[in-house]
């Protein structure tokens, strides 16, 4: 059975488990790792999977924000992750749902993720670029629609638009590819 809840201080080593499994190289890991350590990524949301016991997804949210708009409250989606033997099942949907009920209400009007086209719109994300948000670093053209944005309060996108800025962490042009 599926169980997904907040991590805490005792849970890095299985956070970390997952991100290099889902993987199968270590940058995710250390990324997350970076990001769990990064003030300026404050509040974080981190939330782990389980099926019966065993660690098997994980999803962080960072903060973010949009240049000129000091008041939007603004998340980052990366990275998600789950372990192969257990992709396909609905466990990454289940952990974007369940962080996105709980980054709406702890006030989150916008999240924007980096990541597949044809995976996050499934999850209510649309490209961000067409609606005026610029990624922190050039995203090519060929990928462009990779750049995504879903709103968590209701008129936000096409009210305000601008340059989305993110955490020290994962503020390096690495991270910033599809």
């Amino acid at each position: 059975m599926l169980y997904i809840r907040e991590t805490d201080d005792t849970d890095l080593e299985k956070i970390l488990f997952v991100e290099k499994e889902a993987f199968g190289i270590d940058k995710e890991a250390e990324l997350t790792r970076d990001i769990l350590a990064d003030p300026s990524a404050e509040p974080i949301l981190s939330l782990l999977a389980f099926v019966d016991e065993q660690p098997v997804g994980h999803i962080l949210f960072s903060k973010g924000q949009v240049l000129g708009n000091p008041e939007l409250s603004v998340s980052i989606l990366a990275p998600l992750a789950v372990l192969p033997n257990f992709q396909r099942q609905r466990i990454g949907g289940e952990l974007i749902k369940k962080g996105l009920q709980k980054r709406s209400a702890d006030g989150v009007d916008i999240m924007f993720v980096l990541g597949h086209p044809d995976y996050y719109p499934r999850h209510g994300f649309v490209p961000a670029g067409k609606l005026g948000f610029e990624a922190p670093f050039p995203i090519p053209e060929k990928v462009a629609d990779a750049w995504m944005v879903q709103e968590l309060r209701p008129n936000v996108i096409g009210s305000v638009s601008g340059k989305v800025i993110c955490c020290d962490a994962l503020n390096k042009p690495e991270h910033w590819h599809e």
